[in-house]
């Protein structure tokens, strides 16, 4: 099940306005996204670490997930390094290591820290409900934001439904092998759900049409931008701006 663990808090940027930390995590992604020189990529990881900072999240679950990421990233360095042609500066037995494959992966492991960095800090530390109604708000198409919103929300109902399914297999006494009858067991379990979820999909809509649904979600939450929005907003315009004059002015 998703969690909205970060979502909960009264730091600085918890308070900001949902709007706001959409653009300036976009913004900042692509600003990142497109940078190789390395003053550049060090000054926006400094920026991820400054947002981390002041919205006081739990350092154990950010870990964990920076770990996650970081597991993948991990696996670039196994193999970029040693196929990447380029001046070669380590030999471990035949494998050769390459300058500029290094520095490749140097790249993206600064790359991916500082982009998931702000996301924890801007994009996670509001709900899903207010980044949907946020997102509409920005001029987002509104179907865009009901597959968001009702995949968030049902999502969870489709995970029981694929428990049911298999605790429903293990009553009846199947055993995973590697027999042919075990994979067309599981491709029967996989059209089960999509079955269930088609009708599960049927009873959601007339439900909401018997409860006025007109094709457009309602949001309680007001968007009221403040003077620290603003002031954030040309914060990291700021350092945006300095990423990309590190980027592109020779020094």
């Amino acid at each position: 099940m998703v969690q909205e663990s970060f979502a909960l808090g009264n730091s600085l940027v918890h308070r900001l306005d949902p709007r706001f930390k959409i653009v300036m995590a976009t913004l900042y992604a692509f600003a990142v996204a497109l940078s190789n020189r390395f003053p550049a990529l060090f000054l926006g990881l400094a920026f991820s670490f400054v947002l981390m900072g002041i919205s006081r999240l739990p350092l154990w679950e950010v870990v964990k997930r920076v770990a996650l990421v970081n597991g993948f990233v991990l696996f670039f360095w196994f193999v970029i390094p040693f196929t990447y042609p380029g001046e070669a500066v380590l030999s471990l037995g035949p494998l050769t290591a390459t300058r500029d494959g290094v520095l490749i992966c140097a790249r993206i492991t600064l790359k991916s820290n500082a982009i998931l960095l702000a996301f924890i800090a801007l994009i996670a530390t509001s709900s899903v409900a207010s980044l949907g109604a946020a997102l509409g708000n920005l001029g987002v198409p509104e179907k865009m934001v009901h597959l968001l919103l009702l995949n968030y929300r049902y999502i969870f109902v489709m995970e029981e439904e694929y428990h049911r399914l298999v605790r429903s297999l293990t009553v009846r006494g199947f055993q995973p092998s590697t027999r042919v009858h075990t994979y067309k067991t599981f491709a029967y379990l996989v059209g089960m759900l999509f079955v269930r979820a088609s009708e599960r999909a049927e009873r959601v809509y007339m439900a909401m049409l018997c409860r006025g649904f007109c094709g457009k979600f309602h949001s309680l939450h007001e968007f009221d931008r403040s003077r620290g929005d603003l002031f954030w907003l040309c914060c990291t315009m700021t350092i945006i701006a300095g990423i990309l004059i590190l980027e592109w002015v020779p020094f």
